[in-house]
């Protein structure tokens, strides 16, 4: 089996190095292609205005100057000769539930892998700070992301979904099982804090404050909550089907005279 790598926190990102590490539990035919530089919040996005600069880190490892979504791109159809099987991202540091989905290049990667015709997977680690220090239990997704990709590599899924795994902020001894969920929801709190620099002039920087959700049993935000393994099958298709008929009764399509 023939894995492609890729991520949103850079080709340094220790979480990178821990997918590493599970998929070759899985296969010795393993590539990367991971940002240059921290791609965190930059969701689905293209390139299309900068080049692409590409590097060779090591024998099947590149960093690339772009974002997740170019990763995937230039992977599949510039650095590797045939097309992987596999396309694994993250592992990122930080879980990608509820709404951040939509923003997330983590997500971002599997998506434009399942858009290149490959099975696909997020991979993501929920963590905690403490005395201001991120600390992230990357041995919660190290114990148990092999043996569940093993089981879910082969199940049949529609050509446009993906699976998005997320491993709660917990010991491995801790970890109460696996869900699989649907995604839920956050209360948006994105704030715009207003400083000022060297000579005065006004910058800002975007920040999430606390955040509140509605914890519904079933939904990927309990599940870590829980300390359960979140298994969320997404898909790209985003047409809201059950508006189309208040939305063609609207416009007066399929009323009956």
């Amino acid at each position: 089996m023939r894995i492609l790598l890729t991520n949103d926190d850079g080709i340094h990102a220790e979480g990178l190095a821990v997918l590493e590490r599970i998929a070759r539990t899985m296969s010795d035919d393993v590539w990367i292609v991971a940002p240059e530089t921290d791609q965190s919040g930059l969701a689905h996005s293209l390139s299309l205005s900068e080049p692409l600069r590409l590097r060779k880190v090591s024998d099947k490892q590149y960093a690339l100057r772009g974002t997740p979504t170019d990763c995937v791109i230039m992977g599949i159809r510039q650095v590797m000769d045939i097309k992987p099987d596999l396309v694994l991202s993250g592992v990122n540091s930080g879980s990608n539930v509820a709404d951040d989905v939509t923003y997330s290049g983590t997500i971002a990667g599997a998506i434009e892998g399942t858009l290149q015709g490959v099975r696909s997977f997020a991979l993501s680690q929920a963590y905690v700070y403490e005395n201001g220090t991120r600390v992230v239990p990357w041995e919660v997704v190290e114990a148990y992301a092999p043996a569940l990709l093993g089981k879910l590599i082969d199940i049949d899924l529609p050509d446009s979904t993906f699976l998005n795994l997320n491993f709660p902020n917990c010991r491995p001894d801790e970890v109460s099982g696996t869900e699989v969920t649907a995604q839920g929801n956050l209360a948006f709190n994105l704030q715009v804090e207003e400083r000022a620099d060297g000579r005065g002039f006004p910058y800002y920087w975007l920040r999430f404050g606390e955040r509140s959700g509605i914890f519904r049993p079933g939904t990927d935000i309990h599940a870590l909550k829980q300390n359960r393994i979140s298994v969320t099958p997404l898909k790209l298709d985003l047409t809201d089907y059950s508006a189309q008929d208040r939305v063609a009764r609207a416009l007066g399509y399929g009323v009956a005279d």
